[in-house]
């Protein structure tokens, strides 16, 4: 499909940030693993500050959380499109669906690696 010619307009763009946040709302409302994800990443955020994290620790959490998200986005995006183009059981859809879903997998163990080499120290000093 070729892109539109039409000149660009900054309250077109500020505009199309309407259908981003619409993605993650739809996330959030339909998305379960989304929502355990919300809870995590406001669970880091509170730990975060209360362990009084440095900045390069914030940028490793804050990354992280973008990351894991990121990757739920896209898994959703995919499952959707997967569900629309092909309604009934298929094989290799269903392995498109599996690598989508283990990209978030991958994502959420990474994140909590970092987690754990930023926290966990901090947390034995407390003990």
């Amino acid at each position: 499909m070729k892109k539109s010619s039409k000149p660009f307009s900054i309250s077109k763009r500020i505009g199309s940030f309407s259908f981003a946040i619409n993605g993650l709302r739809i996330l959030i409302a339909n998305e379960h693993n989304a929502r355990i994800h919300l809870v995590a990443a406001v669970l880091a955020i509170i730990l975060s500050y209360w362990l009084s994290i440095s900045a390069i620790e914030w940028i490793a959490v804050v990354l992280c959380i973008g990351w894991v998200f990121m990757a739920e986005l896209f898994n959703s995006a995919v499952e959707y499109l997967a569900d629309f183009v092909c309604g009934e059981h298929n094989e290799v859809i269903g392995k498109v669906k599996d690598l989508a879903a283990g990209g978030v997998l991958v994502s959420a163990i990474a994140s909590a690696i970092v987690g754990v080499i930023i926290f966990a120290p901090k947390l034995a000093f407390l003990i």
